[in-house]
């Protein structure tokens, strides 16, 4: 999977939130915000393919959380990108 091009996280008024760049990203119906984790995630993966095994490893290494764990959350994660239209 990866991170869809133009689309950029920003953060505003201390949310994380994802905005696409570009006219035929535009859609103000929907705003993505995105947690500290997601928006640490995003951080580490934009611009390069990533699995679940990958956002599982990166979760594992920068919290304290059990490998089971990390890799249902990344799956999770990666749906609700992928519904949301900004990775595919």
């Amino acid at each position: 999977m990866k991170i869809k091009e133009g689309f950029t996280l920003r953060t505003m008024c201390g949310e994380h939130i994802v905005v696409g760049e570009g006219l035929s990203q535009v859609n103000f119906n929907k705003i993505i915000s995105l947690n500290e984790s997601a928006a640490w995630l995003w951080e580490q993966v934009q611009g390069k393919e990533f699995t679940e095994d990958t956002l599982s490893e990166l979760l594992q290494q920068k919290y304290d959380v059990s490998a089971s764990q990390a890799f249902v959350d990344a799956i999770k994660l990666m749906a609700q990108w992928k519904e949301q239209g900004v990775a595919e």
